[in-house]
């Protein structure tokens, strides 16, 4: 039988997976101090709810023997838990939009949105001068609903938003993830690329930044 006290504690299984991403049961019972024999109970009702799935993870370097642990990730249903409550709301305000302004109301719209997360990017700049841009933008997406981070590879950095706060109304208004990809270019000064979106059924918003220093070639005599 669920018992009324395991909900909490369900809730901070799932919201771990949103924030940290895709997680084995040993990492998810390391991140929120819990023994692997609750969090494996707790994942199970989640899997049996359909909140998350359970899948293989994607290669990382040199695998060892043996098979590796299964990752669990939110579902589209999991992710409806963290959504606001206006989804339906926003998507019928900006088809009006669209019907009575036509696609240039539209774009307009998602820039001015975009503009707003610039001015946080600014905010989180001038009260953390310690911070690389990319790090900074990172924080200030957080700060809006975007559980995002930026890990280093092999061509630059590559910035992962685990959640997506507006993902229902951006599979229909995918001007919303352009006029956000144009900005965080502006934010960070250089040409970044979209690889993947929650709203088009990624698992993860994944954008790369490039180095900015291209590799050097040696001149031939």
């Amino acid at each position: 039988m669920i018992q009324a006290t395991d909900q909490p504690t369900r809730e901070r299984v799932a919201r771990s997976i949103l924030d940290g991403g895709p997680s084995t049961a040993a990492a998810l019972a390391d991140r929120l101090h819990l023994t692997p024999a609750a969090v494996r109970r707790h994942l199970d009702q989640l899997v049996e709810e359909g909140a998350i799935e359970a899948r293989d993870p994607r290669p990382r370097g040199h695998r060892g023997r043996g098979r590796p642990a299964r990752e669990f990730a939110l579902t589209d249903a999991g992710r409806d838990r963290f959504d606001q409550a206006y989804d339906d709301l926003a998507v019928q305000a900006m088809r009006f939009l669209a019907e009575t302004g036509g696609p240039q109301a539209v774009r307009a719209f998602a820039e001015r949105r975009a503009t707003g997360m610039e001015q946080r990017f600014a905010t989180v700049r001038e009260s953390n001068p310690e911070l690389e841009a990319s790090e900074a933008l990172a924080r200030a997406l957080s700060e809006e609903g975007y559980a995002a981070t930026v890990r280093d590879v092999p061509v630059g950095e590559q910035l992962c938003q685990q959640h997506c706060p507006v993902s229902h109304v951006a599979h229909e208004f995918p001007e919303l993830c352009e006029a956000e990809t144009e900005a965080i270019g502006r934010m960070l000064g250089r040409h970044v690329q979209r690889l993947a979106t929650i709203a088009h059924g990624d698992g993860v918003c994944t954008t790369c930044i490039p180095d900015t220093q291209p590799p050097t070639r040696k001149v031939s005599r």
